[in-house]
């Protein structure tokens, strides 16, 4: 009798946007990335676009709701797949936020956008911060939601064991992917690229969550750099420590502080109106600056 293989982690799937879709490519990168990326509503060199950045193992669908409501105000939206997640590859470079931050100022570049309202949750959300501390003149404004400075800022939640996630994966991957522990059975009828998840699958995603595990390390007091109107986002039930939360807030001159009551961490899938609403209220501060 075949052993039983050790079941994965898998994220899940959400609707796409309704809004218009404009551009929809695929944009390689140095590496060998292929960033899956979404233009919903039309881009008007006029205007800043939003540019929103997804949390980990999901995809810009994260932002549906979000984005649909943003292009219903007039705002245009670019959406990418962070590279290894959704459908975009994952390239050679080694996962960090720096790495999927780079990535996002080289989807505006390739897109000829010199700076965008920029609305990030989760690990998305750590990439809003490193673009407006290290690409000032790409950011015309940042929503933080759910952002993290240390690893230490996730709170462990009951229902969700990370580091055990991760050895799932990993598991699952050395059970279909090794011969010796598998019987004739297995190894003759069973093409490991076929399962559900596949184990190069099962592989990355513990890559991905690892990187929650070890990173990121952001010195609160680099944040100072921040110029651009900012708007730090969490759930009244976030895991996020109120800790790093008010450090983040704190840091950046002149940033909102907004807590969404009735919430936890999944921001733009629980309160899409209030992250439409911080970004939209961003545009308008952006906008009073310039004239």
């Amino acid at each position: 009798m075949m052993p039983t293989p050790p079941r994965p982690y898998r994220t899940t799937s959400y609707a796409l946007p309704t809004a218009p879709l404009s551009y929809a490519r695929r944009l390689q990168m140095p590496d060998g990335a292929s960033l899956a990326t979404f233009v919903y509503g039309t881009l008007d060199k006029d205007e800043s676009p939003v540019l929103a950045l997804h949390g980990n193992g999901g995809s810009h669908a994260t932002f549906a709701a979000v984005i649909d409501r943003l292009v219903a105000a007039g705002l245009a939206v670019i959406a990418f797949d962070a590279r290894a997640q959704g459908q975009s590859t994952r390239g050679t470079e080694r996962l960090t936020y720096e790495q999927m931050a780079a990535d996002a100022v080289a989807v505006l570049d390739k897109l000829g956008v010199e700076a965008a309202h920029v609305v990030g949750h989760s690990d998305g959300g750590i990439e809003a911060l490193l673009l407006a501390r290290d690409y000032a003149g790409r950011t015309a404004s940042i929503v933080a939601g759910g952002a993290n400075l240390t690893p230490e800022g996730v709170i462990e939640e009951p229902d969700w064991d990370v580091a055990g996630s991760v050895r799932l994966n990993r598991a699952w991957a050395d059970y279909w992917n090794d011969p010796h522990n598998a019987c004739e059975t297995k190894a003759c009828h069973i093409d490991p690229a076929l399962l559900s998840p596949s184990t190069d699958d099962a592989l990355l995603s513990a890559e991905l969550l690892q990187l929650m595990l070890d990173e990121p390390h952001i010195d609160a007091a680099s944040l100072a750099a921040i110029v651009c109107p900012a708007c730090v986002l969490v759930g009244e039930h976030d895991c996020i420590t109120q800790e790093e939360t008010h450090a983040i807030a704190n840091a950046i001159p002149g940033a909102r502080l907004v807590v969404v009551p009735g919430v936890g961490h999944s921001l733009p899938r629980q309160a899409p109106d209030a992250v439409a609403l911080q970004v939209l209220t961003n545009v308008l501060l952006a906008n009073n600056r310039s004239r």
